[in-house]
């Protein structure tokens, strides 16, 4: 047997409280007939509103040729619409169109009520803490990774 890791597995555990967590929002999206991914597109979508594939591939943690195919789907299904730049044509913005705002605003008070669920279960103060703590560590560790290194570190 070989000698144990120093400390646990955080991309795992972190997956696992994902799953964890999306059990309780699947049958709402399987309800709404969108996937996980669509729905992070239609969410991100209506908080930031029009963004670029390459955003939302970003933002999404969707990989573009998955996120291109996923798109033509959704734009077919009249969820999104693209409109071409008029300072660049090869750029197109990626937007929300009425029957996905409405998909959306059915959709809000379930989604909702999951969350206000979750926080009975384990508290607001450890929700608040949650999202302040994993926002901080994303911050900090990307921040490092994105920090120029001397000759010596590379």
């Amino acid at each position: 047997m070989s000698p144990s890791f120093h400390h646990r597995n955080l991309p795992h555990l972190l997956l696992y409280a994902r799953e964890t967590l999306m059990a309780h929002f699947r049958p709402i999206l399987h309800a709404a007939g969108v996937t996980e991914q669509q729905w992070r597109v239609l969410r991100t979508l209506s908080e930031v509103g029009a963004m670029e594939p390459n955003q939302i591939a970003r933002s999404c943690q969707i990989l573009s040729p998955s996120l291109t195919r996923m798109l033509a789907g959704m734009q077919e299904q009249g969820l999104i619409k693209r409109v071409r730049s008029s300072s660049d044509q090869r750029r197109q913005e990626i937007s929300l169109t009425p029957k996905s705002n409405k998909l959306i605003d059915g959709m809000r008070p379930q989604v909702d009520a999951k969350y206000l669920e979750i926080e009975a279960r384990i508290g607001k103060e450890l929700l608040e803490r949650l999202y302040r703590d994993v926002d901080a560590m994303v911050d900090l560790i990307k921040r490092d990774a994105d920090a120029p290194r001397g000759p010596e570190e590379a």
